[in-house]
């Protein structure tokens, strides 16, 4: 990477949160639980998955490669972040920058088409439940998550692209990991055309993906409403409450950081909310889908007490 005085470099400099420097170790503590229980949770999440056969359904699969995705696009970013908080050096290589932001635009942006699908999914069990198993097959929840992970890498191939398509001032991001808007940040020539790509192509993706939960929703929504029994319209809006709870989090965020006015941005403000979808949101998502639903809960029950049966079993002999 050459700089505009002619300098060559290999490396940026992530200053992230390093100017409070009494706050390193407590960062790294609270950051390190985070993505600990991240794991625990999206992995365990998986593993419940695999072993419980009667959650071998399409809503399940989908939710199995969300806690994958969730998994992957924190691991993207909290490793390093760990690392710097807790080193004096605190430098990423112009290479793993490059693929550190190609990997999370990629990871995010497949998240959002696979939510998309996941709202497809309940407009199809909830509107047509007779046909549910026929239209949503194996075949077809395989081909819904290859296009969501299709439509991710397109996206982040032009967003990775546009992005170091700049030359840069500066080595020093103001961030804790390569996201796009503090490289832009560094640039030495004017962003505007990249900042239209930016806003066009992330705007596209959002388009996309919320319009086909909102148009999902208003049907299951009038469904629901048309269901003669009280009870039956509580069942229906709780088997939707968990991923509508989801979508707002996650969309509302970045929404808010990627599609907002440039002028008067705030790094502070965008490290905390990055913090977020980053770090919090892949560590809630689990706990969201686990804490409202019977049948995961039940799951669980199940296997705890087939753990417990078979040490009790080893046990007595």
């Amino acid at each position: 990477m050459r700089l505009e005085n002619g300098t060559v470099t290999a490396e940026f400099l992530l200053v992230g949160f390093s100017d409070h420097p009494e706050l390193q170790k407590l960062l790294f503590t609270v950051f390190f639980s985070i993505y600990s229980v991240t794991l625990m949770g999206n992995l365990g999440m998986i593993l419940l998955i695999t072993v419980s056969s009667h959650l071998h359904t399409p809503m399940y699969f989908f939710l199995c490669v969300l806690s994958f995705m969730d998994a992957s696009y924190s691991s993207v970013i909290a490793p390093k972040l760990l690392v710097n908080l807790i080193s004096d050096e605190k430098t990423i290589s112009y290479n793993g920058c490059v693929a550190q932001l190609y990997f999370f635009c990629s990871l995010v942006d497949t998240e959002s088409f696979l939510l998309a699908a996941m709202a497809y999914d309940r407009y199809i069990a909830i509107c047509n439940p007779l046909l549910y198993t026929v239209i949503m097959s194996k075949g077809v929840c395989w081909q819904l998550a290859v296009g969501a992970f299709l439509g991710g890498t397109v996206s982040s191939i032009i967003h990775t692209t546009n992005t170091f398509l700049l030359d840069f001032c500066s080595e020093e991001i103001n961030h804790f990991f390569c996201d796009i808007s503090p490289l832009f940040s560094l640039s030495c020539t004017d962003t505007y055309m990249h900042d239209i790509v930016l806003v066009v192509f992330a705007s596209l993706v959002e388009a996309i993906c919320l319009l086909t939960v909102l148009l999902s929703y208003v049907c299951i929504i009038a469904a629901i409403l048309k269901t003669g029994s009280a009870e039956g319209r509580r069942k229906g809006f709780s088997t939707c409450a968990s991923h509508l709870m989801v979508v707002t989090i996650y969309h509302g965020t970045l929404i808010f950081i990627y599609l907002r006015p440039s002028a008067g941005h705030s790094m502070d403000i965008d490290k905390v909310t990055s913090v977020f979808y980053t770090l919090i949101i892949p560590m809630l998502n689990p706990l969201i889908y686990s804490l409202r639903n019977k049948d995961v809960k039940n799951a669980f029950r199940k296997v705890i007490n087939q753990k417990r049966l078979s040490l009790c079993k080893k046990w007595a002999k």
